[in-house]
């Protein structure tokens, strides 16, 4: 490498070094820069402080301020310079009040130029009995500048001791020095920043400071939606107007993770209004133009039905507000034609939505794939129409997810839910939440919580710190940025004063435990209805039990070799959960109980129409599409399936048609049994009434 003889870049020649080695014997020193910190001044404290007159140009008024958080833009005047190391942040107040001494003295003056922008050159001046120095070039009066710290900046300044030279340079700085109208004092104003810098605080807004710094982000975010709430007229609406406080910081906060993230999923506890909730973040959006829809059970389907100013529903509270959002069911995911509602869904564009809502979100917690037929078609489970067809077409969609419990059993349901608001992208969050990958993280998180749950049955002891600890922070950024959940106690512990208006939340009572007769005639025997319930073979629900083809028995042991779980095990769960169903029906009336069967008489008899059907006509494309979109059976007993993936052709029908022939015979056989108990004869229900 080359030796310069006038060149100080803080590589071979540092400008500290130059300046420390001629201000020892400097009567005035000169400096031009657009910044100065405390830690510049550290650097040549013990030269300066033998220095007469000192005389410092600020070359922009920008650099002239204090050190203000709440400012977005960026000072270019740094008492204090950012990056630094602890060790040198922990200094940062004994220096500021040691700079502070030397500036207050007599022989320091600072100016500074009163235009922005207008000078940028660096210069540092010495001037003695002896002679003068000058450096001129790009080092600011900076750690870095001069090249005192561990990593200092790269620079290009010129050394030259050149009378000539000098004392031009000298004449340059006196006449802007001199010239009132492109320079003013700032003396007092680095005087009063450097006050604020040394001065103690208390540990309360110390602390506050913190907070600001981790969640600055947020809470920026958070005023620019209340900003575009004025703007959108929000304020004004019914719903927003209907809401409690905590629900109103509900909506701001949504709505600000929905501009930040593209989704949010809001789990508050049950019977904080998560519906009027999203209502009012629905509005805002329909208030800036954007078309929304909302995806609900079809058990919800009425309630949501009550508000879009279309349905023209006569008990509508919000019909000033005219919600115009359109209304679909989870089951309709799985049609591609019929109606629902006055909706065709045979050409609906599913890609033409700003932002979908979802409410009761955990339904979506398996990512079941799309597949492709034999014949070419796609068939899309409900999971991957709404992630490809919805969400990823078209254009970028916002997702709202409502759900008071997001994680069932695992957290890769919450990673499905997820990855709808990031369109399964897993590094979307990397720079907004400092998340490499989604995946990863909520997979080594639920190892990390299964481990902690086997200690913890083991010990008798379930140890929560040790499972905040073990979680690690990348997994609770995660969960802050995109989820929102409050519970009733935290409700009342931060909005006291709003209770008042909301009065108690209901308290659980203990349950009062009666027993009384099924039928009052006692002519049914509970416990012989249960094992008769128990017996049901529910063939209709096992179409893999009858499969023939080699092609769909291969189909079968890929799934259960790549999955260790296929068609057949859903099926057998599925049998086992609606066995439990009918006895939950049962022990809730002999009515509800007769209305379940008769709603599966009746699909045993569609189906063998269908089988019927098939074997006159030899429909090769026929389907045994056993699960039909009923509400109540195909969503309540949903587990991780599509829908049956099976030809008629590939199955023994014969077979399966006598075991359903078996199954119609029994059931009706039961039906008849509980049929006859009227409401009258219902003891339950007459002990209800």
């Amino acid at each position: 490498m080359a030796e310069y003889e006038h060149i100080l870049d803080n590589r071979q020649r540092r400008v500290v070094d130059y300046l420390r080695q001629h201000l020892s014997a400097t009567e005035v020193f000169r400096l031009v820069s657009a910044y100065f910190t405390i830690y510049g001044y550290e650097a040549l404290r013990c030269e300066l402080s033998g220095v007469k007159d000192v005389r410092f140009l600020f070359g922009d008024p920008a650099s002239v301020g204090e050190l203000d958080p709440g400012e977005k833009a960026q000072k270019a005047f740094n008492l204090t310079e950012d990056g630094l190391s602890p060790q040198h942040a922990l200094q940062q107040k004994y220096l500021a009040r040691q700079c502070e001494a030397w500036v207050s003295s007599k022989g320091v003056k600072i100016r500074s130029i009163g235009k922005s922008n207008f000078l940028h050159g660096k210069m540092y001046l010495t001037e003695s009995a002896n002679g003068g120095t000058a450096v001129v070039g790009s080092s600011n009066f900076t750690r870095g500048g001069l090249g005192s710290g561990t990593s200092a900046n790269v620079e290009i300044n010129l050394a030259t001791q050149n009378a000539a030279t000098c004392t031009e340079l000298q004449q340059w700085f006196d006449d802007l020095w001199a010239d009132e109208t492109l320079t003013k004092d700032v003396k007092k104003d680095v005087l009063d920043a450097l006050a604020r810098i040394g001065r103690e605080y208390a540990s309360e807004l110390i602390y506050y400071k913190t907070l600001y710094e981790l969640f600055q982000e947020d809470i920026e975010a958070r005023k620019a939606g209340e900003s575009h709430l004025k703007d959108t007229n929000l304020y004004d609406t019914a719903i927003w107007n209907t809401l409690y406080d905590f629900q109103k910081d509900g909506v701001k906060s949504v709505i600000a993770y929905l501009r930040r993230h593209n989704g949010c999923i809001l789990a508050d506890a049950v019977g904080l209004g998560k519906t009027y909730t999203a209502l009012a973040v629905i509005k805002f959006f329909e208030l800036l133009n954007e078309r929304v829809l909302v995806l609900c059970p079809k058990k919800l389907r009425e309630n949501w039905a009550l508000y879009p100013v279309y349905n023209a529903q006569a008990g509508n509270p919000f019909i000033d507000d005219r919600f115009s959002y359109t209304l679909l069911s989870h089951t309709d995911l799985s049609r591609s034609s019929g109606k629902a509602g006055d909706i065709d869904l045979t050409d609906f564009k599913w890609r033409n939505f700003d932002m979908v809502v979802i409410d009761e979100s955990h339904n979506f917690r398996n990512d079941s794939k799309s597949r492709f037929e034999e014949d070419g078609k796609i068939r899309h489970s409900r999971y991957s129409r709404l992630l490809e067809e919805v969400i990823q077409a078209g254009t970028q969609t916002k997702v709202l997810m409502l759900s008071a419990t997001p994680v069932n059993t695992s957290l890769i349901d919450l990673r499905n839910q997820i990855y709808l608001m990031t369109e399964k992208r897993e590094d979307v969050f990397r720079e907004s939440l400092g998340v490499g990958h989604i995946g990863t993280l909520l997979g080594q998180a639920q190892k990390e919580f299964k481990t902690w749950e086997t200690k913890a049955e083991k010990s008798g002891k379930k140890d929560k710190t040790t499972l905040l600890e073990t979680l690690g922070a990348d997994f609770f950024k995660l969960l802050g940025g995109v989820s929102i959940a409050r519970s009733r106690r935290q409700i009342k512990q931060f909005y006291a004063e709003e209770m008042d208006r909301i009065g108690q939340f209901p308290t659980r009572q203990q349950p009062n435990n009666r027993y009384p007769l099924t039928d009052l005639k006692d002519e049914l025997s509970y416990k012989n209805l249960s094992e008769r319930i128990e017996r049901f073979a529910l063939s209709i629900y096992r179409p893999s039990s009858y499969v023939t083809s080699a092609e769909a028995k291969k189909r079968l042991a890929d799934e259960k070799k790549q999955l260790r779980f296929n068609q057949a095990d859903r099926e057998r769960f599925l049998i086992g959960m609606i066995r439990v169903n009918f006895l939950k029906r049962l022990e809730s009336s002999a009515h509800s109980l007769t209305e379940t069967l008769e709603r599966t008489l009746g699909k045993i008899k569609d189906l063998l129409q269908k089988i019927d059907h098939y074997e006159q006509s030899l429909l090769l494309d026929e389907r045994a599409d056993i699960l039909p979109d009923d509400e109540e059976d195909d969503e309540e007993f949903q587990i991780n399936r599509a829908r049956t993936p099976y030809h008629l052709r590939e199955l023994d029908l014969a077979r399966w048609k006598e075991d359903l022939l078996k199954d119609k015979k029994t059931l009706e056989t039961v039906y008849e049994r509980v049929s006859v108990i009227t409401p009258e004869r219902d003891g339950k229900l007459q002990e209800i009434k």
